[in-house]
């Protein structure tokens, strides 16, 4: 923890009023908002009123926030067989935008907004932002791509409601990147955390002296990133790595966000009713206890969502933090329910063998998970990548490195995992979401 602990005056708020509303007050304004919420899509969306009706529930029977439990799951799925706006709450007047989610297969998954949807967005980005630490004399350099995808445009709104300078650079284009980086003094990194490990290597090897750049902050979302990968982040790019969470079926980045403690990301319990459910049993799990997120959205305008099952899995601290926000605060997502993948009847997922690998010197923060099917089973490859230090001819360092990631990777996940150490650089970067999981079991 930070020597910031036992000064919380110290640090910035966006909105102190709403972000350090005591947790009375805030279950009230969640009950009021989550009746609204359900009155609406009641009247409004035909998917939710008949949903709604084959439960036996009728609006007017949410008296408590315990009654959040008699209201159906949405599942993207749903969003997908509503295609496009068949869940949309308002006229198509009313909508001044629409995103839609990337990395699916198929249809995508449209999202609208009103114009104030887009006004609480930005108030929500802007949170996070100051909460981690963004001030209105930043340069921030966004390298999310820009377009249906959620990631860009939502941090270059919530960041210009700060006040700060925006570079919209967009993705791609590393050497571009690093000549804005230097040239405009940026400050503040906006992108998925496997790109900036990317941009870290790029800018050892352009020969310029670390001095030449101003960075001193990042705030990484869009794909799943471990303790591990914040560490080399920070180290490698000599800034402060802090993470934020949202997804586009309930309004994008915004849902929560880390302060400059880093000790977990606080929810924005105003806007949002989260639960913690067992995905098997759909029972709710105790503070504390991982579980999968749900999320059902209390202020969204165009299409408000109810239980909205994102799949993730993560905890939740109930523990008041130092930094004076009274919203309760998530880990990191640990993985997702459709992500795990069962080995030898052992389940997987990508976040415990990243882990692993970030602990072990010699391995590079680069790798890939290769799943193959071999005769009736499924067989697991981790390629990673060596650290530039190592010489990839030193056989007996290779073997020393390989036998210590099988064995440590055996005692996380239970299994023997074939490892395999590649040359540096062979695993290909991407500007975007990183592709951890390559499934070649239906190739």
């Amino acid at each position: 923890m930070q020597s910031e602990v036992s000064k919380p005056r110290q640090f910035s708020i966006w909105n102190p009023e709403e972000e350090c509303l005591p947790r009375d007050e805030l279950r009230a304004l969640q009950l009021r908002r989550l009746r609204e919420t359900v009155e609406r899509v009641y009247h409004r969306v035909p998917f939710y009123r008949e949903a709604l009706d084959s439960r036996g529930v009728q609006p007017e029977q949410i008296h408590s926030l315990d009654d959040i439990r008699r209201l159906p799951f949405t599942f993207k799925d749903d969003l997908r067989a509503n295609y496009p706006l068949g869940l949309l709450a308002v006229s198509r007047e009313e909508v001044i935008r629409y995103h839609a989610s990337s990395g699916t297969t198929g249809k995508p998954t449209v999202v609208a907004y009103t114009r104030r949807d887009l006004e609480t967005w930005a108030d929500l980005v802007a949170r996070f932002c100051v909460s981690a630490g963004v001030r209105a004399d930043d340069v921030v350099q966004i390298v999310f791509g820009y377009g249906l995808f959620t990631g860009g445009f939502g941090l270059h709104y919530g960041m210009e409601r700060v006040g700060a300078a925006i570079i919209p650079a967009s993705a791609g284009n590393t050497q571009r990147q690093l000549l804005l980086m230097r040239d405009l003094q940026s400050t503040v990194l906006v992108g998925t955390p496997s790109y900036a490990l990317h941009l870290a290597e790029a800018m050892r090897e352009s020969g310029y002296d670390r001095s030449a750049y101003k960075l001193r902050l990042g705030l990484f979302g869009g794909e799943f990133w471990s303790e591990g990968i914040r560490e080399q982040i920070e180290a490698n790019l000599g800034i402060s790595a802090t993470d934020n969470y949202g997804l586009s079926e309930v309004i994008g980045p915004g849902v929560s966000g880390d302060c400059q403690l880093k000790c977990g990301m606080h929810l924005f319990e105003d806007h949002f009713l989260w639960e913690l459910i067992d995905p098997q049993t759909e029972e709710p799990v105790a503070p504390g206890q991982k579980g999968e997120l749900v999320l059902t959205s209390l202020t969204k305008e165009a299409l408000p969502v109810l239980r909205y099952r994102t799949r993730d899995i993560c905890a939740v601290d109930p523990e008041p933090c130092p930094c004076g926000r009274t919203f309760w605060r998530m880990s990191k997502v640990s993985g997702r329910t459709d992500d795990m993948l069962i080995i030898r009847g052992a389940n997987i997922f990508p976040s415990q063998i990243e882990d692993v690998l970030m602990r072990i010197e010699g391995a590079a923060p680069h790798y890939q998970l290769v799943v193959r099917k071999r005769g009736y089973l499924d067989d697991l490859e981790v390629r990673v990548e060596v650290s530039q230090g190592l010489l990839f001819d030193q056989m007996k360092e290779m073997q020393r490195l390989k036998e210590e990631i099988t064995q440590r990777v055996r005692e996380v996940v239970g299994v023997s995992v074939k490892i395999t150490l590649v040359e540096p650089k062979s695993i290909e970067r991407s500007v975007g979401k990183a592709q951890r999981v390559v499934d070649l079991r239906r190739a």
